[in-house]
């Protein structure tokens, strides 16, 4: 679901053909809504991931990732976030697409290459080295190797049985029902839980979800140097 406003239009668009070279996915653009309002909430929806931007506030994280994980460890939903609060590191144009790529990679199930700020060649590292912006062949394997077999699953969901982003059904009700039991919020935001990995540029936060499942959260951190609020 594109719900990233003409700024980042362009990050997004790479991020999905540069994602879609590996044989493991397939993506489009399901839906778009780019209401400031839309992209402020960005609310998570089940069966496929939404992409946004907004201003988030001065909260330390420059980009966000959350997915869903049901009873069986699938992902069943996931959304990515960038942080226009902090405006004057995205005057980068190549952190732009290093985050909004590193971010897409968490919902797929991705972790960090390295932890330590060293040049890895793929958006799924630290460093700000221009060659760090896009998947490398690394990623595509890792991807290869987690999404190989086939198993009649599918978490897929367009979308049409639950009125597109529209809801207006009482909580636990309607098209509000499986929101109720996966436990977001009723801004429709899974709860963040218990910290459990930091460093210097990320971490990770995990919380149960009523139906038995998990929620993970990677939060990419503001370098220092950028923290001050101009």
């Amino acid at each position: 679901i594109d719900s990233v406003s003409a700024d980042w239009q362009g990050e997004l668009d790479v991020a999905i053909g540069e994602w879609n070279q590996s044989d493991a996915l397939n993506m489009g653009i399901a839906s778009a809504n780019d209401s400031n309002r839309t992209r402020k909430k960005c609310k998570i929806k089940a069966g496929q991931m939404r992409v946004c931007n907004a201003a988030y506030g001065f909260n330390g994280w420059l980009g966000r990732a959350t997915i869903g994980l049901d009873t069986n460890g699938h992902i069943d939903r996931g959304k990515a976030q960038v942080n226009d609060s902090y405006y004057w590191y995205w005057s980068d144009l190549n952190e732009k697409r290093h985050v909004m790529c590193q971010e897409i990679g968490h919902v797929f199930g991705l972790g960090h290459t390295s932890t330590d700020g060293t040049i890895q060649g793929t958006c799924m590292d630290y460093s700000m080295d221009p060659s760090s912006i896009s998947p490398n062949q690394h990623d595509y394997d890792q991807l290869a190797a987690m999404y190989a077999h086939f198993e009649g699953y599918n978490s897929y969901d367009d979308g049409s049985h639950a009125g597109g982003d529209v809801c207006n059904a009482p909580p636990g009700k309607g098209c509000n029902k499986n929101n109720a039991g996966v436990g977001l919020g009723s801004n429709g935001s899974p709860p963040m839980g218990v910290r459990v990995h930091k460093d210097e540029y990320e971490e990770i936060w995990v919380a149960s979800r009523r139906d038995g499942g998990l929620w993970i959260h990677h939060v990419r951190l503001v370098p220092d140097e950028f923290r001050i609020v101009r």
